[in-house]
This record gives C-alpha cells, sequence and structure tokens, in this order.
C-alpha cells in the first residue's frame, strides 16, 4: 500500500534527506586517487551524528556499514575497503539517515582523478535519466512512465538499466511500496498522486544489463565486467509536480538536471 504523506511529514523527510545532501557533498570533495572508501565510510558516520541522525544502512538487514561504496562494476551495496582509489576509477556512494522519524536516501557517482571518455558519458547519461524519470512523477501519471523515462533514455546511448533492483517509496521507512523499476512501458502501474514520496535510482551499466552478487551477499557487480554507475534523489509529488528533496541546489536547477 502506497502511504501519502502529509505537508508536515513531506518537511520531515525534507530535512532528512538535506542532511544526505550534505554527507554526500562532502564525501565527494574527498574523493581522490588515495583515499579509500573505508574512511569514507567512517566519516559519513561522523557527519551524520553530528546532525544527530542515525546511519539508515548500518545493521539493516543485517549490512555491516554506515556507506555504500561501489567501485568500477560494482553497481550497488559495494562494502567499503581500505584499498586505496585509483586514477581513473569511478566510485558510486549510496547513503541514508534517519531522523526524527523519518528516512533520507541518495546516491552519486563520481569519478577519481582522471576518468576516462567512456565513464564520463556513463556518469552523465545516468543522471540525465534520473532527472527525466523525476519530470515524470507528476500527478495523474502512471508510476511506469518513469520506468520508461529512464529506460528509453539509457538505452538510447547505448547502455543497459539494471533490472534486478529498483527505486522505491520511503517516509517512515527505508523501503515502502510501491517498487519502482527503472524499465516497461508507459502508461502502466499506479495512478501518481500528491503526497506519494519516492527514492528513484537508475543503476546503469556501460554493457548488459545481467548482474550478480558476490559471496559476502551484498556486493552486486556486473555479470560481463563493465562499468556501472548509480545516481538517487528522493522526491515527493505535488499539486504542481515533482520536487527533489535531496538536493542542496535551487530547485529550478535541480529539475533541469544540472545542479
Amino acid at each position: 500500500m502506497v502511504v501519502l504523506k502529509s505537508p508536515r511529514e513531506i518537511e520531515k523527510i525534507r530535512y532528512s534527506n538535506l542532511i544526505v545532501a550534505e554527507v554526500l557533498q562532502v564525501l565527494a570533495q574527498k574523493v581522490a586517487p588515495g583515499i579509500d572508501t573505508f574512511t569514507l565510510n567512517n566519516l559519513s558516520e561522523q557527519l551524520a551524528c553530528e546532525k544527530n541522525a542515525k546511519p539508515a544502512f548500518k545493521g539493516y538487514r543485517d549490512y555491516p556499514y554506515s556507506l555504500c561504496t561501489s567501485v568500477n562494476d560494482q553497481v550497488v551495496h559495494g562494502f567499503p575497503s581500505r584499498s586505496p582509489l585509483k586514477e581513473g576509477d569511478i566510485l558510486s556512494m549510496d547513503f541514508g539517515i534517519y531522523h526524527d522519524g523519518y528516512y533520507g536516501d541518495a546516491a552519486i557517482t563520481v569519478g577519481v582523478g582522471k576518468i576516462s571518455k567512456l565513464a564520463q558519458r556513463l556518469m552523465q547519461v545516468t543522471r540525465e535519466a534520473l532527472f527525466l524519470g523525476i519530470e515524470q512523477a507528476k500527478p495523474g501519471n502512471r508510476l511506469s512512465d518513469i520506468s520508461h523515462a529512464i529506460q528509453s533514455h539509457v538505452e538510447a546511448a547505448g547502455f543497459s538499466v539494471v533490472r534486478k533492483f529498483v527505486g522505491h517509496g520511503i517516509g517512515r521507512a527505508l523501503h515502502e511500496d510501491p517498487q519502482i523499476p527503472n524499465y516497461g512501458r508507459p502508461g502502466m502501474g499506479i495512478r501518481l498522486k500528491p503526497g506519494m514520496v519516492f527514492a528513484i535510482e537508475p543503476m546503469v551499466n556501460a554493457g548488459g544489463y545481467e548482474v550478480e552478487t558476490l559471496e559476502d551477499g551484498w556486493t552486486v557487480v556486473t555479470k560481463d565486467g563493465s562499468l556501472s554507475a548509480h545516481f538517487e534523489h528522493t522526491i515527493a509529488i505535488t499539486e504542481e509536480g515533482p520536487v527533489i528533496l535531496s538536493t542542496l541546489e535551487d530547485q529550478g536547477a535541480a529539475l533541469k538536471g544540472i545542479a
């Protein structure tokens, strides 16, 4: 069941997401050749605690860390590591917090030093697909209009959308109904209404869409070893359209995908 949020609840979710956005901004500025993702994980915990927030992922279904750090062919749920990042790597960071009864959740992918043109293009297309999906999150549309917008943009660029993992509703729980695939035909699924709050998160591979999970039970990698990128925003649907809750930038600029 999809739970509609009141304006007061949406403001609480927005506050949680602003904390997430601030943490990810700081982490992104720290990413450089030689830093390790275990250090970034510890910093994410420290920054969350400074805001009186609880890292959402640590202990969730026994996930052992606060930050998901996925490098190169790792798609999602990668474990932080003491191995230093190298020039040319790409790093996806997924972070969430719990504050005052509500969750925040967002993800970004950043380059480590100078990266390849393929990696740059993959990250650009994934981020563009996220914003195109968000643009479809307006009253009267169907859920799959979001999915179709993402898939169409990704595949037109020659990449593929991961099908095994999806976006989700969010609020008092980290994962709520509905599930939001990043692929599908338009005009399907529930009718979108004001008060719905979604975490939309395309995961895009440079090669095929198939993935597999490593022996740690969490780290998901591309089956063909190709690069993968991941971007996520939490958004609220209002009478006027979608509002991004997990951005520190001007709302208008964010909706144009240039924040």
